[in-house]
């Protein structure tokens, strides 16, 4: 009798990538002043981009500054209950694909780069039972939604079936955006961070994509999982999974508006401590703080942490830090964000010190550098 085969499921993976392709075509025109796709078609081996240079050189520009970030989502898109309805998962779908929007092109607004393509690595073991119904409309409505908040084009990207490496019934999500400074433009780093500069804070929405090893921990020990009220009317689930917040849209109207942003850090892993991923032996005094969103609240009363572990954790409602010159320009980025309807806030400033730290006067709390090894 001869042995059972296993073949590659070329059907299922085909009418993924068919709908993967359909959406990316709804993105063609939202990187339009950047470029564009020279026939217009989506779906070949390699999809191609015609950069617009005349722009750059009208500005005499010697260098073009591009980047390529890859990332992943990690654990984030399997925190979940497995008794979601229908509709129930086409929003978590929706909100997954905007946090996948979102961990590759902050990353490339925190230089100051635009995002303009985005592509993405799918693979799972069983497409026929992860591309479903509810995912392909929620996740794919998510990146097209997001693609055109942020202003990039969705070049699709690979759906492997990796039978025996992808556990059964699940997906990796990963993926990588092309970025480019646009003309007239200076990059940020933290080169010219320094002691008088002043630290705005910007609102997350919720852990966005970090922390979810100690979350995904937490809900094996609430009494109804996932399914957990955590008292502003929502469930722990859907909590952790809100959207993520993009924050491409204020870092290009911050430089456009000739705001010299001396550093950007978006807060995922690390927390709190990525305020001083500056080599610079620089202190970052944190006087005041956003409001704590209900979500970290409620982790912390069920996980008894302290506020130092839960900054050292968990971005506690802060998703992304931008640093200034002076107070009128802190109060500019404020400005700036309460136009794209984010909640904003000139939290404090930057001292010389010896040695890199992070202090919170109000919770006496002090983030060394010792334990803490990213510098840029």
């Amino acid at each position: 009798m001869a042995a059972k085969v296993d073949h590659v499921n070329y059907s299922a993976l085909d009418d993924a990538k068919g709908a993967f392709i359909a959406a990316g075509r709804k993105t063609l025109t939202f990187a339009k002043e950047f470029g564009f796709l020279p026939n217009e078609q989506m779906g070949a081996s390699a999809n191609l981009f015609a950069l617009n240079l005349a722009p750059f050189f009208k500005n005499n520009v010697e260098q073009l500054y591009l980047t390529l970030v890859p990332e992943g989502l990690g654990t984030a898109d399997d925190a979940r209950p497995d008794d979601l309805s229908s509709e129930e998962l086409k929003s978590f779908w929706y909100n997954i694909a905007i946090k996948t929007v979102a961990t590759m092109t902050n990353d490339v607004a925190s230089a100051g780069l635009q995002p303009i393509l985005l592509s993405l690595y799918l693979p799972s073991s069983t497409p026929e039972t992860v591309f479903t119904d509810e995912f392909m409309s929620g996740f794919l409505d998510g990146i097209v939604d997001g693609c055109r908040r942020v202003g990039c084009v969705y070049f699709s990207g690979e759906t492997p079936q990796l039978k025996g490496k992808i556990t059964e019934g699940k997906l990796d999500v990963a993926g990588a955006t092309f970025g480019v400074l646009p003309p007239g433009l200076t990059p940020v780093n933290s080169s010219a961070l320094s002691s008088g500069d002043q630290i705005v804070f910007v609102e997350s929405s919720g852990p966005h994509e970090n922390g979810f090893t100690s979350l995904r921990q937490l809900a094996t020990k609430l009494t109804n999982g996932y399914r957990t009220q955590i008292g502003d009317g929502r469930e722990f689930w859907e909590a952790i999974n809100a959207a993520s917040h993009l924050y491409t849209p204020i870092i290009q109207d911050a430089l456009r508006g000739g705001i010299q942003l001396t550093n950007v850090e978006p807060i995922t892993g690390h927390g709190w401590q990525k305020l001083m991923r500056s080599s610079k032996p620089l202190r970052y005094v944190i006087k005041e703080t956003l409001p704590i969103p209900p979500v970290f609240s409620f982790v912390q009363k069920s996980l008894n942490l302290t506020a130092k572990e839960m900054i050292e954790i968990f971005n506690y409602g802060v998703g992304l830090a931008l640093f200034v010159r002076n107070e009128a320009d802190a109060k500019k980025i404020v400005e700036i964000c309460a136009k794209h309807l984010l909640n904003a806030r000139h939290v404090g400033h930057v001292e010389e010190s010896a040695k890199r730290s992070v202090e919170v006067p109000a919770w006496n709390i002090t983030l060394e550098s010792d334990g803490f090894a990213l510098k840029k």
